[in-house]
């Protein structure tokens, strides 16, 4: 609300209302705006769709004043609009004609949006559903003039009084309890704002959450500009190739789908706002197709086939490829964009998935197959889909009806010695190249095996080979688990560094062995649980409200997660009730065994990779077609770097240690004294080997060259190693400000 009342002040009413009536247009708007929001919107802190409700509410007021009284461009759009005169209703007909809905000033609407950046399509449609339904409920429907300041003061009382929430009309005599602090308002972010004429200056505009959000999805809009909310004509020969043709199952698919979606979407922000919904399913299904079009071209380069009937046929891909595309535009809409300080709503992650019932497990299958085929998502939507793939693997995925726990008991029953994932391959680097048929069309691994669009399932009598799904999961899963082991760790038990890799391992056999313990349970309730019990038979001196108090304090965290633990079914208490009466007592045989002589084997560390998402190429802020992509190979990459750039680059250490600076100091002093002796012509010392270059294959350091080689060409070079030495100082400064 805040966030809305800042835009308000000053991004519309100064600019667009006469500066005379500022104080009871304030009053009025204001007032007004909060009423409809609290009476048609039932989840207020959707801040787009509230915003387009301001604006609809700002029509209201700014078409009640004559021109004269407006300023630019606002004052053009009233006056042009006043020259074309209302259409009347013949007297035949006035008897029995229905009241028309008040009329849209679709200029001055069009000048707002503009103004605002914000679709004026969508504006429309909230001012014809919502904002004219409430005009009607309170009305104002006919009202020619303002509309008077206590009838809206007295109907938003009685709402306030209902809902029993804040009172925001406290934000109009800048109540201080209101108000933000100034340091956080000194810190808004910058942006540019696009030059309208090419002689301007782009001039720096706050980056409010509003404006964030704007620009957010008027990207995600250009982005989709080429594409179609239906199957664009490559698509249509990709499904003729198929053996079964998918076309009018995907297609019927998609149509169920979107009406699910509309209905539960105007059922969480008002019933008023379907065509919103339709709307976004629309921008959802664009992306969707987009997307879909994309992996499968990549399939047919990776695999040399244009025949994928099984992956166009399999139901779970296509409602996780939507429901993967929606939670994009979803999040775009909401401003969840996976920073720490995001606003959570009931739109938010894991919404999609309880519209479509789609198990989270399935859903994930998505997840990086999807970045991978869209280059134009933002980084910042990377990383939300990122956080989504962490709480699937955290809780999502062990929902008791999930379908990983099918694929875990037909593991265990292909014998004793089938695992999920062999422990054995932990610190074994994890690949990043799985696709979605890789995965969607499991239990087949790529050894020996057709490719995945065409592998047929195994013979009856033959041994199931590992789920890829399965695999890849637990891949992902024991280096999460490890890296909040890790976090958790350094906060409590540094002093005690050899208990890490024995609460690791108890950790791992558990998650491996144990896994019914995750039902409907979280990983982080597993994780502190195996410190205490690690701690409790080291005799090592840490509590459970000390972990507790820890875990607090880590990013993400939820005090849920240690205040409310499934103990049996239907019954819920705290982590310590947890430890006591369920974990403790499925794996007190295997604790006590740490404690003995011979303890069990220690589970390999996890080699932690980068996040395979970071590859992807960043948008350039404030362009709509420039991107970064990573350099594939670096020239200072220790592969390739000379003896000298391995000095120079601090690789591991501390920036400014002073035996780099020492060594840098020392090379340039022995490069000035050598060039200082050869000018005066004196016997130069040898100089280091590894101050010298190579020339023509050959090594200058053992005086192998001509005696005749002349002190230009030696003064040439010694310039040449100055230039080299100070770019190479200069890339230590760089890559220190950029890790």
């Amino acid at each position: 609300t805040l966030a809305l009342y800042q835009r308000f002040v000053n991004d519309l009413t100064v600019p667009c209302m006469f500066p005379s009536r500022r104080t009871e247009l304030w009053e009025s708007s204001w007032t007004m705006f909060l009423l409809a929001k609290g009476t048609f919107l039932q989840m207020e802190d959707d801040l787009v769709i509230a915003f387009q409700l301001l604006l609809c509410v700002l029509e209201f007021f700014t078409k009640r004043f004559t021109p004269s009284l407006l300023q630019s461009p606002y004052k053009s759009a009233v006056s042009s609009s006043t020259l074309s005169p209302p259409t009347r209703t013949s007297r035949r007909n006035q008897g029995k004609a229905k009241p028309r809905p008040p009329e849209m000033d679709v200029q001055l609407l069009e000048t707002l949006c503009k103004e605002s950046d914000c679709s004026v399509d969508e504006v429309k449609n909230v001012y014809q559903t919502t904002f004219c339904a409430f005009l009607d409920s309170v009305g104002l429907s006919g009202l020619q003039g303002l509309p008077p300041m206590e009838t809206l003061s007295k109907q938003y009382e009685e709402l306030y009084y209902k809902n029993k929430d804040f009172d925001a009309r406290l934000f109009l005599v800048d109540d201080e309890t209101l108000s933000p602090n100034k340091t956080e308002v000194s810190k808004v972010e910058m942006t540019p704002r696009k030059n309208l004429s090419g002689d301007d200056v782009a001039i720096p505009v706050p980056q409010t959450p509003i404006r964030a959000a704007m620009n957010s999805i008027q990207q995600l809009r250009v982005d989709l500009t080429s594409a179609s909310d239906q199957p664009s004509s490559n698509l249509l020969v990709y499904y003729k190739n198929c053996t079964v043709d998918p076309t009018e199952e995907i297609r019927k698919r998609v149509e169920e789908l979107g009406q699910v979606f509309i209905k539960r979407f105007a059922q969480a922000v008002g019933q008023h706002c379907e065509g919103l919904g339709r709307k976004r399913f629309n921008l959802g299904a664009q992306l969707y197709y987009k997307v879909m079009e994309s992996m499968l071209k990549s399939e047919e380069k990776r695999l040399s086939v244009q025949n994928f009937s099984k992956l166009l046929n399999n139901a779970a891909f296509h409602t996780s490829l939507l429901a993967c595309a929606l939670e994009v535009v979803m999040a775009t809409y909401v401003g969840n964009s996976g920073a720490s300080d995001s606003v959570e709503t009931d739109l938010c992650f894991p919404w999609i998935l309880d519209v479509f019932r789609l198990p989270a497990f399935d859903f994930y299958k998505v997840i990086e197959s999807f970045i991978k085929a869209e280059p134009t998502l933002k980084h910042d939507m990377m990383k939300h889909l990122e956080q989504c793939e962490h709480v699937i693997m955290e809780s999502l995925a062990w929902k008791a009806d999930s379908p990983l726990f099918d694929l875990l008991k037909q593991s265990r029953e292909e014998g004793p010695g089938e695992q999920a994932e062999p422990p054995a391959t932990l610190n074994q680097p994890l690949h990043h190249n799985h696709t979605a048929a890789d995965l969607y069309l499991s239990p087949v691994r790529p050894s020996r095996q057709p490719p995945a669009t065409e592998a047929e399932p195994p013979t009856p009598g033959t041994k199931a080979l590992r789920s890829n799904s399965l695999s890849l999961f637990y891949k992902k899963l024991y280096r999460m688990a490890y890296l909040r082991l890790k976090t958790l760790f350094s906060h409590l038990l540094t002093s005690h560094p050899e208990l890490e890799p024995i609460i690791w391992t108890l950790l791992q056999h558990t998650l491996q062995n144990e896994y019914e313990l995750m039902r409907d349970r979280h990983l982080d309730q597993l994780i502190m649980s195996a410190m205490y019990a690690i701690c409790k038979v080291k005799n090592v001196d840490l509590r459970f409200k000390t972990i507790v108090t820890a875990y607090k304090e880590m990013p993400n965290t939820n005090q849920e997660t240690f205040k409310r633990v499934l103990i049996r079914e239907g019954q819920y208490d705290s982590i310590i009730v947890f430890y006591n009466l369920v974990f403790m007592q499925k794996l007190k045989t295997n604790i006590l065994q740490y404690s003995s002589p011979r303890p069990p084997p220690l589970s390999p560390i996890p080699r932690i990779p980068c996040s395979p998402y970071k590859n992807s190429p960043l948008r350039v802020p404030g362009s709509n077609n420039v991107y970064v992509s990573p350099l594939k190979s670096s020239r200072m990459s220790p592969v390739v770097m000379t003896p000298r750039s391995r000095i120079l680059i601090s690789i591991g250490e501390s920036f400014g240690s002073a035996d780099k600076f020492q060594k840098i100091n020392e090379m340039v002093s022995s490069t000035d004294w050598s060039l200082k002796r050869s000018l005066g012509g004196g016997s130069a010392p040898k100089p280091l080997k590894r101050l010298r270059f190579d020339m023509d294959g050959q090594d200058e350091a053992d005086g192998s060259k001509s005696s005749g080689e002349s002190t230009l060409i030696q003064k040439l070079a010694e310039m040449i190693l100055q230039k080299q030495l100070n770019f190479e100082i200069f890339l230590l400064f760089k890559i220190t400000v950029l890790f």
